[in-house]
């Protein structure tokens, strides 16, 4: 499966891996970079052999030395992802009851979301390295229905067969609500016995059908029928029948928010789900909060263990083009100069240099080719480079801040308005994005680019141009009672004159942040049964249809809106080479590679393919570069 960030490394030598661990530990002090980037490039099962193999070598346990010469949170990554999972997840369960105390919400975490395989693997571990039964001495722990369904759930006999019997279905969905919402007080053991042992597929069938019978989610009847330890077990267990890798996208969120970071929480999932969903995890998170897991890690950890989480984590939001290694800003200024000088142009060196280094590795060309040369590359640029490739190589050597503020000026020069590049350009940007862009813009062009935006377009569409152009739109998760109301009243707004509707919408798509949006249009589908992106198209007209349209699809999955916008570019005769260029160039450090898959996805066809068809020469060639692989 491709949604793991952790598998087998090919030409794996178990006895050479022991070696550089032995070795990376004798002596004094430990070398810890090359513990922890040989342990997280090996798969579980790999580092089992390993372990068998330094036994085997030093006649000395793996593990002890690892305790004895690591410390802290470093210390308890490195020695967790040296079990097996099932070792891991036992331990976590021993830990979480024995001692004062219980640690109800690990036991709920690790319960709720393994298979019924695992439940079984961790339950023979724990007896293999406590002697104990784990389902006795959870019993002991815990009580009430919490108890009752933790024992249901260590059972590990939830239907797995896929079969699915829709009369079932609907008796379920009508025994719940029997259960809870119809009556007085709750039959806990209805719901203990659906939600322990349906199939999951089931169950999100049977999650709709409740829906329609309570008109409420099943999440709200368990928040308002159940409450402590065994409402948190039916969440978690609810939350993991409709989407395991959003489940854990929370619990990490959670995990990292706020003051201090809950690390056994990080740790446990980091190590248990890298060989698992980890990618879809990443994907739900940056969908969820809008930044990405790799980011949060980074700011919130520190020093190995750090480097550990994030080896685990695997990339941040793909890009296409990275920063290069070993870079050397003069020797590349003088390499630009060289490709330049004297008679005829040598393109392949430019191109080689320009679409293989990040944009501030750019800048820091840009600089050096001054302070060496006494010279502006920009303008040398130009000079000799033309058409398309020029634009190209130029506008990956201006900042994004520039680059973004040229964009919009070139959008509303001249005769005629580029309405499709403003909204892709102010819909996609973030707040710092925006700001740094207005700044760009009064210094290039002396006048603010909201006042151009006024001069260049009227109505509805100039003021939600301008609503954007603030850099204000609001930041942060989804706040669900508020998104209730803000779906209730676009879904009123839909029944008012025209007017009235697209300000209404524009006070809330323009201003509320993306997860807030996501979670209004799931609620607007429930108020009105009809896709948020229908309405738009058939009440709405022009360039405000377009520029709402595009919210909507950003805020639902922006590299999909931006595959979307390079097909455009391409289909049928001519090129639209301005948006090519500004997308490929504003997305190839972001995520680039996320658009490529979507491309794949909806048009059969790689990026690629569609590049290469359409355009030519060193154009081509620089956009290929850009494009990063062929999928």
């Amino acid at each position: 499966i491709g949604k793991c960030t952790i598998s087998d490394a090919p030409d794996f030598d178990p006895s050479a891996d022991a070696e550089t661990l032995y070795n990376a530990m004798k002596g004094i002090g430990s070398d810890k970079e090359a513990i922890l980037d040989l342990v997280t490039s090996r798969s579980n099962a790999q580092r089992q052999e390993v372990i068998s193999a330094y036994k085997s070598n030093y006649g000395k346990d793996l593990i002890d030395d690892l305790k004895y010469e690591l410390t802290g949170k470093f210390e308890r990554l490195i020695v967790s992802l040296m079990r097996t999972r099932a070792q891991h997840d036992a331990k976590e369960i021993h830990d979480a009851i024995k001692g004062a105390g219980t640690n109800e919400r690990c036991l709920i975490e690790v319960l709720a979301s393994r298979t019924n395989q695992q439940i079984h693997d961790m339950v023979a571990a724990y007896k293999d390295a406590y002697g104990g039964n784990m389902e006795e001495d959870v019993i002991t722990d815990t009580s009430g229905h919490f108890k009752k369904m933790l024992v249901v759930l260590l059972q590990g006999t939830r239907d797995e067969s896929g079969v699915v019997d829709a009369d079932l279905v609907e008796q379920d969905a009508q025994d719940l609500y029997a259960a809870g919402e119809e009556q007085w007080g709750t039959d806990e053991a209805k719901f203990i016995m659906i939600l322990g042992n349906r199939s999951v597929t089931h169950l999100r069938m049977v999650f709709d059908a409740y829906e329609k019978i309570a008109e409420k989610s099943i999440e709200d009847s368990i928040k308002s029928e159940l409450s402590g330890d065994f409402e948190r077990l039916m969440l978690a267990v609810v939350q993991c029948i409709r989407s395991v890798p959003m489940f854990f996208a929370k619990r990490l969120y959670k995990s990292m928010k706020g003051l201090g970071t809950a690390d056994n929480t990080l740790i446990r999932i980091m190590i248990s789900r890298s060989e698992i969903d980890m990618l879809d995890i990443r994907e739900c998170f940056r969908l969820s909060y809008e930044k990405s897991l790799y980011n949060m890690i980074k700011d919130d950890t520190s020093g190995d263990y750090k480097r550990t989480l994030l080896n685990l984590c695997g990339g941040d939001d793909e890009p296409t083009v990275r920063p290069a290694s070993n870079f050397d800003p003069a020797a590349d200024a003088q390499a630009l100069r060289k490709a330049m000088k004297g008679f005829g142009t040598d393109e392949d060196a430019i191109i080689d240099i320009v679409a293989q280094r990040s944009n501030a590795q750019r800048q820091e060309i840009r600089q050096a080719f001054k302070s060496l040369l006494g010279r502006d590359l920009m303008k040398d640029l130009k000079s000799e480079l033309s058409k398309n490739l020029e634009r190209l190589i130029i506008a990956l050597m201006l900042t994004p801040a520039e680059f973004d503020a040229k964009m919009m000026r070139k959008a509303m020069e001249g005769a005629g308005t580029d309405e499709h590049a403003l909204i892709e350009i102010l819909v996609s940007r973030s707040n710092e994005q925006i700001q740094a862009m207005n700044a760009a813009y009064q210094e290039g062009y002396k006048k603010p680019l909201e006042e151009a935006i006024q001069s260049d377009t009227s109505g509805h569409f100039c003021r939600i141009l301008v609503s954007l152009v603030q850099g204000a739109r609001e930041e942060g998760p989804a706040d669900n009672e508020r998104a209730n109301v803000d779906a209730q009243e676009l879904a009123d707004a839909c029944n008012a004159d025209s007017d009235d509707m697209e300000m209404k919408f524009m006070s809330i798509l323009c201003t509320r942040s993306f997860p807030h949006l996501r979670k209004v249009f799931q609620e607007f589908v429930r108020y009105t049964n009809k896709d948020i992106e229908q309405i738009i198209k058939k009440e709405m007209s022009g360039d405000v249809k377009n520029a709402f349209y595009a919210i909507v699809r950003s805020v639902k999955n922006q590299p999909s809106y931006f595959a979307d916008r390079l097909y455009k570019a391409m289909k049928g005769l001519g090129t639209d080479d301005r948006a090519l260029i500004r997308i490929m160039v504003s997305r190839s450090e972001i995520d680039l590679f996320n658009i490529r898959k979507e491309f794949k996805e909806t048009h059969d066809a790689s990026l690629h393919e569609f590049i290469q068809g359409d355009t030519s020469g060193d154009y081509r060639k620089t956009l290929l570069l850009l494009c990063g692989g062929e999928d």
